[in-house]
Order: structure tokens, then C-alpha cells, then sequence
């Protein structure tokens, strides 16, 4: 691993770790997000993790930009994982049903599996949260089956109702609120994903691993969820 520095903004620079997306980078992405903290210390703004690089945003009025490089390169020196630094595992009830995830038929034909099969195999995963990002709490979670993987839908919806549960490409994700979307919808969870009153408002963050548990309708409705379908909330 060679860690490239790019410049994002007069303030920011983007530190790239890897070129490819795995779930094998998170140990270091994490490792590294750590170093940088202390590196920069009280001069960092923000530290933005993503699929494969960090975004460093830092005060100008304390650091130059050769100083800022400087910081990442001693941050970065001789980095490797450390095993003790893993993130929170939660288990995210769904009621998988058409009436709220209207794509769950057409993932079935395009894959060539039943919906029972489909099913299963989403939620048979442990998924590794990449990113946060798209809406407050809007966790980038993956990888998915591959022969589950489907591409956005050419026309997004105006209105996806929260803790509806989707797939776009090898990713999955679950809405924290209702907002306009174009991913494959397979369900829906109770689970409350973004709460202003929880310290750092999301549920998940980079590093957690998700998986997914399929629940009955009465089950989901005891444990608070909305089950009005998809086309009602539009």
C-alpha cells in the first residue's frame, strides 16, 4: 500500500489508500483514520472515511499545506491494522415484502432465484459499513451477493420512505429518512438509523458490520414499523 496525497480544496487534502473497493481496507482505513487524529490533533476540522481514501479537512490558520502533507506522511509511516480497533456489530430486523420494497420481484427474475432465495441471501451476509454520506445517518454497506447486484434505477423515486432497505450495485443500505432515491428497494426496517438526540446522530458508522435479520409483519409492526407500501407515501 502506497498512500497518495491529492488536493481537494485550499483546506483540504484527500488521502487515497487503495484503488479498489474490499472489505479487506477497513482495518487500515480505520488504523489510518486513527493516526491522523492524533497527528493533527486540535488542528483537524474534520475526517471524512470513504470506500478507499480520507479526506482531511484542517484549519489554515494553523498548518500550511506542506505542513498538513507533512502530518499525513509521519501519520502514515509505517501503518498497519491494529486487530483491537473494530467497530460496533448490529443486527437490523426487515420485513421483506413487495409492498414495501417493489423491486424484490425483479431482483428474483434477474437473479433466477425465488424471493425466499433472495431473501436469504441478503440477509445470510455480515455487512462492513464503508461510508456515511447521500442523507444524516445514510450508511454504505456491502459487499452483496453478486448475483444479487442490480444498477440504480434509471429514474429515482421522489419520495423513499424511511428504513426502507436497498440494493445498487454490490452495495446495500437502509434509508434513515424519507428522501428522493433510485436503489433497488427489497424491505423495510423499524430500525431508528438517524436520531438527533444519539451522540453522532447515526446509527452506524465506518467500520460497524451490519447484518440483516428477516422478521415477520407482525414482528415488524411490534417493534414500530410503518407498513404503509411505497406507493401510498408518493
Amino acid at each position: 500500500m502506497k498512500p497518495r496525497v491529492e488536493v481537494v480544496a485550499v483546506d483540504c487534502l484527500m488521502v487515497r489508500l487503495f484503488d479498489a473497493i474490499a472489505e479487506d481496507n477497513m482495518p487500515w482505513m480505520l488504523a489510518a483514520s486513527e493516526r491522523l487524529r492524533e497527528g493533527f490533533g486540535g488542528h483537524l476540522i474534520d475526517l471524512v472515511p470513504s470506500y478507499t481514501t480520507l479526506m482531511v479537512h484542517y484549519d489554515l490558520r494553523a498548518l500550511s499545506p506542506a505542513q498538513a502533507r507533512e502530518l499525513i506522511v509521519q501519520a502514515l509511516d509505517n501503518l498497519s491494522p491494529d486487530a483491537r480497533s473494530v467497530g460496533q456489530r448490529h443486527v437490523l430486523p426487515v420485513w421483506y415484502d413487495p409492498s414495501v420494497g417493489p423491486e424484490l420481484g425483479l431482483l428474483a427474475r434477474r437473479s433466477g432465484l425465488s424471493v425466499e432465495q433472495v431473501i436469504r441471501r441478503h440477509s445470510e451476509r455480515e455487512y462492513q459499513v464503508f461510508a456515511l454520506g447521500f442523507a444524516p445517518g445514510f450508511a454504505f454497506m456491502g459487499l452483496v451477493d453478486e448475483v444479487l447486484a442490480a444498477p440504480r434505477l434509471d429514474t429515482p423515486r421522489k419520495r423513499v420512505a424511511a428504513g426502507s432497505v436497498g440494493i445498487a450495485e454490490r452495495q446495500t443500505a437502509a434509508y434513515p429518512v424519507m428522501s428522493p432515491g433510485g436503489w433497488n428497494l427489497i424491505g423495510r426496517t423499524p430500525a431508528r438509523l438517524f436520531d438527533r438526540e444519539r451522540d453522532g446522530y447515526s446509527l452506524m458508522r465506518p467500520g460497524d458490520t451490519v447484518r440483516f435479520e428477516a422478521v415477520g409483519h407482525a414482528e415488524f409492526i411490534a417493534l414500530g414499523g410503518d407498513d404503509t407500501p411505497l406507493e401510498a407515501q408518493a
